[in-house]
């Protein structure tokens, strides 16, 4: 048994009012739990009404988009898909307009790829040509996917085509494997995607792109991490995006649940379409088996003020996973994980990450930093809590580690490896 005590003068939160790791005040608005009214986003617009039949075998993409485009001449209002299954490709919304998917509604992807344009979008920490995703909403404020339906990728045969591609050529990538993901919002802001399931991405399943006061609320996120799993399933991906909430989502995927993003390269900091990620609260949620539980990178330049807190972590292989890449500058700080409890791998993992990774020549190369990382009041069973390596490429300051009960089963705890490192009330056994 372990016990450190190290005392130090943090900040304190004033009775009802919180705050970022900083200690700057968090906006009122994250803690607003209003769920969306759906009759107050305008005239509802149900696909069986306009020519749209139940069909899981009829890809009907053309039929479904002709509503949406309808919808926004009219002025905006809400596409509602019934009960039922319906199939499609690429769907793209227009400003005022909204998604919702009735109790026992479907809308499900094609698993054909040719069902998806190449467009111009985001992609691994890139702007770039790719594949649209089965939902495409660009400079759509006030969006909102609401309902108790399902959004289903259907990618079953993705998966299958990824995995033998990777069994012919072990460096194939993502790109390499031609898939859409499952919902790709952009340059919106107000976004709002409440109570659905999101399930079976041939790819990512949730990726923003320079969108701002977003909320995932009471979301149910899967991808199989068994059999044919779904390769970089990601929950949630985010990239360049500020105020955002995850509350009382569910998420099991075949690889990283919340993700933040913003972009990669040895001069990703000198282009534009790159940027942070600030105020991100994650609270609440319940993993199953993912990758990492917050994970910052392997696409990313700067994350500040971002919370993981009151969250159930089941089968989770990293808590807290920070990708440090050699050939990118990167700058993570003030990150607080706080009240959580289960059991996963390995809680705290901060490692070079490599994969495809491209050096270049930089004379004024940034030294890499983590900073101002806090862990505190966490209950957990752990195999290995603290998986952390030093490097020439980055710098570990001020991490605090306060009223741990931990069961780490390869005592792994070292955290002489962190400069200015504080420790404070910790049990280890």
């Amino acid at each position: 048994m372990v016990v450190m005590a190290v005392l130090l003068q943090v900040v304190t939160v004033a009775s009802g009012q919180d705050r970022w790791p900083d200690g700057s005040l968090m906006d009122a608005w994250f803690a607003d739990t209003t769920h969306v009214d759906v009759s107050s986003l305008g005239t509802p617009y149900v696909l069986t009404e306009f020519g749209v039949v139940q069909d899981s075998t009829a890809v009907q993409t053309e039929a479904i988009q002709r509503v949406i485009d309808l919808a926004a001449s009219r002025g905006g209002g809400v596409v509602v898909v019934p009960r039922g299954t319906f199939l499609s490709g690429a769907l793209f919304f227009r400003p005022r307009t909204h998604l919702h998917l009735c109790e026992g509604a479907r809308l499900k992807g094609s698993d054909r790829i040719a069902h998806f344009p190449v467009v111009d979008t985001r992609i691994e920490g890139e702007t770039c040509r790719y594949f649209a995703a089965l939902i495409n909403a660009d400079r759509v404020d006030g969006f909102t996917i609401t309902g108790s339906g399902t959004i289903d990728g259907n990618g079953f045969h993705y998966w299958q085509e990824f995995w033998i591609r990777r069994q012919w050529n072990p460096q194939c990538t993502n790109k390499d494997a031609q898939r859409p993901r499952l919902v790709y919002i952009s340059n919106s802001h107000d976004v709002t995607v409440q109570g659905v399931r999101l399930v079976n991405s041939p790819f990512w399943t949730n990726h923003l792109y320079r969108c701002s006061r977003v909320r995932f609320t009471d979301c149910h996120i899967f991808a199989p991490t068994e059999g044919v799993k779904a390769p970089s399933s990601d929950a949630i991906d985010l990239d360049v995006c500020t105020d955002v909430v995850v509350r009382g989502c569910y998420m099991n995927v075949n690889d990283d649940a919340v993700v933040l993003k913003g972009g990669k390269g040895t001069f990703a900091d000198r282009d534009t379409t790159n940027g942070a990620n600030e105020r991100v609260l994650i609270e609440h949620c319940c993993y199953g088996r993912v990758h990492g539980c917050l994970t910052l990178g392997s696409e990313s330049v700067y994350n500040r003020n971002v919370v993981l807190r009151r969250c159930t972590v089941s089968q989770a292989d990293r808590v807290l996973w920070l990708k440090m890449r050699p050939d990118t500058p990167q700058h993570y700080e003030y990150v607080s994980v706080s009240e959580l409890q289960g059991q996963c791998g390995s809680f705290l993992v901060v490692r070079p990450w490599t994969q495809f990774f491209k050096p270049q020549e930089r004379e004024d190369m940034p030294l890499s930093r983590c900073n101002d990382i806090t862990v505190s009041h966490v209950n957990m069973h752990c195999h290995c809590f603290f998986d952390v390596g030093k490097s020439d490429k980055y710098s570990l300051q001020r991490f605090r580690f306060e009223h741990l009960d931990i069961v780490d089963e390869t005592h792994s705890f070292h955290p002489e490896l962190i400069d200015g490192a504080v420790v404070q009330a910790c049990e280890f056994r």
